[in-house]
Order: structure tokens, then C-alpha cells, then sequence
């Protein structure tokens, strides 16, 4: 019995490895207004964008592709749940 396709896989967890080490720590910085959709929206897809650049030499890679997908998701969510409490604390403090 022969095993192929380790070569490819070797390959694919060397990239991985180095593509984990450039992007821990931070990706980048967006800054935004959490009254403003448009300016979130414009936080997201810059976010998007760092994340494509540091991806950018890995797309061949189906692991990278798979997990820059996943970063991109979080941080959305995260940009939105950011603006939502800040736009939840200025409503509790006009409130008081």
C-alpha cells in the first residue's frame, strides 16, 4: 500500500505554520464610528482587505483559505458587537 499526497500535505503545514507567525499578534487596526453603518461597513471591509493582503501568497492553500474565511467572519462579528455596545452604553447613559 502506498500513501500519496504527503508531499502536498507537508507542504500545506509548513505554509500554515508560517502564516500563523505572521499574523499573531495583530492583523491591523480599523478605527470607526459605532453611530455610523456606513463607517462600520467601511471597518469590516478594511478589515477584510488586511486580512486578504497577509493571505494573499497562501491562497493555493485550502487550509489558509478555509481559516483566513473564519478570521474574516470573526472580526466582522466582532467590529459589529464593538459598535453595539457602545451604541447600548450611550442609550443607558441618556437614559439616566
Amino acid at each position: 500500500m502506498k500513501i500519496t499526497g504527503l508531499d502536498q500535505l507537508s507542504k500545506q503545514m509548513k505554509q500554515l505554520e508560517k502564516f500563523t507567525k505572521e499574523i499573531d499578534g495583530s492583523i491591523g487596526e480599523v478605527s470607526f464610528n459605532p453611530f455610523d453603518a456606513e463607517s462600520i461597513e467601511h471597518a469590516i471591509v478594511e478589515m477584510e482587505n488586511l486580512i486578504d493582503q497577509k493571505s494573499e501568497s497562501y491562497l493555493s492553500n485550502s487550509l489558509i483559505v478555509e481559516i483566513v474565511e473564519n478570521l474574516k467572519e470573526t472580526y466582522r462579528q466582532s467590529i459589529i458587537d464593538k459598535a453595539s455596545a457602545v451604541r447600548v452604553n450611550a442609550d443607558e447613559d441618556t437614559l439616566e
